[in-house]
């Protein structure tokens, strides 16, 4: 490596080894070379400052975050903290780095996880991050290092919030270590992390870490998506492909082509072929192109095609290779109870895992996803089926990757894949050090334009928006620390506001040079015998008028002659208007219409610069009020704000529903809820259904004392929802009790088959909502007085079982 090097190279490698002698020594570890945007991005690490790296998913930005890990290392008591948007992946880092430096030294924490949380290397979710800032934590302690993982997950609207919360609150003295994937904006979002955080260096590589080949299948030919014969500029889509596009899938001969007319008056485009999904899988094998991975943007699909595949008779294994994945099957299952098994379709899952296929979507159980993670890394699962979710950061790259469609369903309409969802997907195709290259293969639809897809796939970016909002929880922690006024410059301080205030510093230009065309507009329009501009708006007034006349179909008769006298009076003000008799009239009324339409615009314009100018703090205003309004804030003889006693319990309390929480506790609502009642009522809370999963009638719902608890958890909502929306706040979704039968039947002991019965869902989507209703009562088990605190230690015990106790870190 170091021949190929010109003299000067050398000379900076040298010098390079002399003073980064840290990531030197990390260098040294690593059985491969550095790419330069990680070694730029090291560097700027081991010189004390802050580092945001954007670059493609699997291009090794994580090595960014391990040289990190490994300074910390290097300093006696330094510790690093590594946060992650999803719990499986915190689950994958801290296996990865316990592996690295010894269980001793690191630890995890998740919402139902606590592991050696003294350790100086602690994996955790971001929101753990966020509240450990806000209580003020002693494992803050030594901190030197936070890095966070896919932070380009702030602009995530429903959990995005917490990103900014943590980047603003760090201490400054800790130095931040934000990858993201691709996004347009990036020296926009370090531009705001140099304004909060202090010295940070901006590391963007575009380029892919193995080169991708692009398909599409048409009928049962594979064909390049760009033009590959060298003649033709980079992007120019494939000619072949366009005239296939046109002809159905085929290829036409020159007599065919001269005969384009016949062709297309004996009925047109032939029927449409479709590859069967078991003739794809063998083509890729034929081809070379396994391991792949199928993304079909519906659970119920990924099941259905596996399902399709191994009654096709597809087999993908060696015998050896089904033993190695029946025993770790075994051994990673060993803890699932035996009755449960054929709930949860362990045997039809084993059977597709041993001929090398396998779904993997948010519908399974986490063990079983974890199982098909580690299979496919290990090249004994040659196909996953899988939606959407397996591109967020988990680590499992494919040679090759298929997208069935180019569009998806998005909770209300079916819609286009974005240029940065295609990025997402097709980054996981090509394995670093394994693959030449990478293959992305896109089936063939009849109306598929192949331009909008080069478009599609040439785009390689996305920009990254804030999705930043006040929240109760903030505004109590924040006032108690800072006060009210100091709580407002922090929060103008969010990537949010920082965004809002580049595009009115843009709007603001555009004002400046519209007002000047208005005062050149009304120079043009002025007139020697009056005021063109008041005889303008007389003649505007009245064609409004006159419009609105047309449509008066219906209307009274004293309604009709009362728009009449109008117009009269109007049509006698223009009249006897000086400028009527000017002889320039008309030409003067051109530039006067120009006047007031841009008059019109510019107004708009205004009102956009008065609406996002400090509009964060706005916002926190308005949930400041409704925290006054509802007593958790006073304001004393001053004007101070300060917390009240119920504003302390809401400090606590973290959540989207944090002030519906606070308000039933205080006002004693689920006193008298034994166990199971309470674990249902937590569901309720948590609980965000799909479409038509949230009311459910009254029969199914647990008898005894949840329904009048529910009752007036319910009346307490709607109090709230008018507040905010009195205080221009957006309120908030109904309570869902579609999963709370099913949750008591869990607490009282019930058996899965009749619980996931009775919850209408897969046994994955019941483990994540019993594991957000653990997180609430674990909140209510420390902050709530009185019985409820004891009954909800009780009732996070009862549903922490089963199939929801199962972890792959315990």
């Amino acid at each position: 490596m170091t021949d190929q090097l010109s003299p000067a190279e050398r000379y900076a490698a040298s010098r390079s080894r002399a003073t980064q002698p840290k990531l030197e020594a990390f260098r040294n570890r690593l059985r491969f070379e550095l790419d330069p945007f990680q070694r730029e991005a090291c560097a700027s690490l081991e010189n004390g400052r802050s580092v945001l790296v954007a670059a493609p998913t699997g291009a090794g930005k994580t090595i960014v975050a391990e040289f990190a890990v490994f300074l910390a290392m290097q300093e006696s008591h330094a510790k690093v903290f590594y946060t992650a948007p999803m719990k499986a992946l915190s689950n994958q880092k801290f296996q990865e780095l316990a592996a690295e430096y010894g269980p001793e030294n690191v630890g995890l924490l998740t919402g139902d996880t606590n592991i050696n949380s003294h350790a100086r290397i602690v994996v955790m979710t971001t929101e753990v991050l966020r509240n450990m800032l806000y209580a003020d934590s002693d494992l803050l302690a030594d901190l030197a290092y936070v890095v966070m993982d896919e932070v380009h997950y702030l602009a995530d609207r429903f959990r995005g919030a917490v990103w900014e919360e943590v980047i603003i609150h760090l201490p400054q003295s800790v130095r931040m270590v934000s990858l993201s994937a691709t996004v347009s904006n990036a020296e926009e979002f370090g531009d705001w992390l140099q304004a909060v955080r202090g010295e940070t260096d901006v590391v963007v590589s575009e380029e892919r870490p193995v080169p991708l080949e692009q398909h599409i299948l048409m009928r049962t030919k594979l064909i390049d998506l760009f033009d590959s014969s060298g003649l033709a500029a980079t992007n120019r889509v494939n000619p072949e492909l366009v005239q296939m596009a046109r002809y159905g899938g085929r290829t036409l001969s020159s007599r065919q082509m001269k005969d384009v007319g016949r062709y297309h008056s004996k009925g047109g485009r032939p029927e449409s072929f479709r590859m069967d999904r078991a003739d794809l899988v063998d083509l890729l094998q034929e081809r070379n192109l396994l391991p792949a991975i199928f993304f079909i943007f519906s659970r119920v699909g990924c099941d259905q095609a596996v399902r399709q595949v191994l009654r096709a008779g597809v087999r993908l294994t060696e015998s050896h290779e089904r033993d190695e994945i029946r025993a770790i099957v075994e051994e990673r299952c060993r803890t699932l109870l035996d009755e449960d098994l054929a709930v949860l379709g362990y045997w039809e899952w084993l059977e597709g895992l041993e001929r090398g296929v396998a779904a993997h979507h948010a519908g399974m159980l986490p063990a079983f996803k974890e199982v098909v993670e580690e299979l496919f890394r290990r090249k004994l699962v040659k196909v996953v089926f899988a939606t959407e979710t397996l591109a967020l950061g988990i680590n499992m790259p494919a040679r090759t990757v298929v997208l069935e469609k180019l569009e998806k369903f998005n909770g209300e309409a079916r819609v286009p894949i974005t240029p940065g969802e295609y990025t997402q997907l097709t980054g996981r195709a090509g394995r670093r050090g394994i693959d030449v290259e990478g293959h992305s293969v896109i089936q063939w639809q009849d109306g598929l334009d192949p331009q909008s897809v080069a478009s599609l796939a040439s785009r390689r970016s996305y920009p990254l928006n804030s999705s930043f909002r006040p929240t109760y929880n903030m505004a109590v922690n924040l006032i108690d620390q800072f006060g009210r006024e100091r709580t407002r410059e922090i929060l103008e301080s969010s990537f949010a506001q920082f965004q809002a205030d580049r595009a009115v510093v843009d709007l603001a230009r555009k004002v400046r040079q519209q007002e000047e065309s208005l005062a050149g507009y009304e120079q043009a329009m002025s007139c020697h015998l009056g005021d063109f501009k008041e005889y303008s708006a007389i003649r505007r007034q009245l064609s409004d008028l006159e419009r609105q006349g047309a449509r008066l179909d219906g209307v009274s008769r004293g309604e009709r002659e009362k728009r009449q006298r109008q117009l009269n009076a109007l049509r006698k003000r223009m009249k006897d208007h000086p400028c009527h008799r000017c002889p320039e009239r008309e030409q003067h009324a051109r530039w006067a219409e120009r006047w007031w339409k841009l008059k019109r615009e510019t107004d708009a314009l205004s009102q956009q610069i008065r609406s996002r100018t400090g509009a964060v703090a706005k916002v926190f205003d308005r949930v400041t009020d409704v925290l006054v309004d509802r007593g958790y804030l006073s304001i004393d003889d001053d004007g101070g704000t300060s917390l009240t006693v119920h504003g302390a319990t809401l400090k606590r309390i973290y959540g989207e529903r944090d002030l519906l929480v606070a308000e039933c506790l205080r006002r004693n609502v689920w006193n008298q809820l034994d166990a199971p009642s309470l674990a249902a009522m937590a569901c309720a809370l948590v609980f965000e259904p799909r479409r038509d999963e949230g009311l459910v009638s009254d029969r199914y719902l647990p008898k005894g004392a949840f329904r009048p608890a529910l009752e007036k958890t319910t009346e307490l909502w709607s109090v709230l929802d008018d507040l905010e929306r009195a205080h221009r706040l957006p309120g908030s979704e109904p309570i869902a009790t579609g999963l709370s039968l099913a949750m008591h039947g869990w607490a009282r002991g019930g058996s899965l088959n009749k619980v996931l019965e009775d919850a209408d869902m897969a046994a994955g989507d019941f483990v994540r909502w019993t594991k957000q209703t653990i997180d609430l009562l674990d909140q209510l088990s420390l902050v709530a007085q009185g019985p409820v605190g004891r009954t909800a230690r009780q009732a996070l015990e009862s549903i922490r079982r089963g199939i929801v106790a199962y972890s792959s870190v315990a």
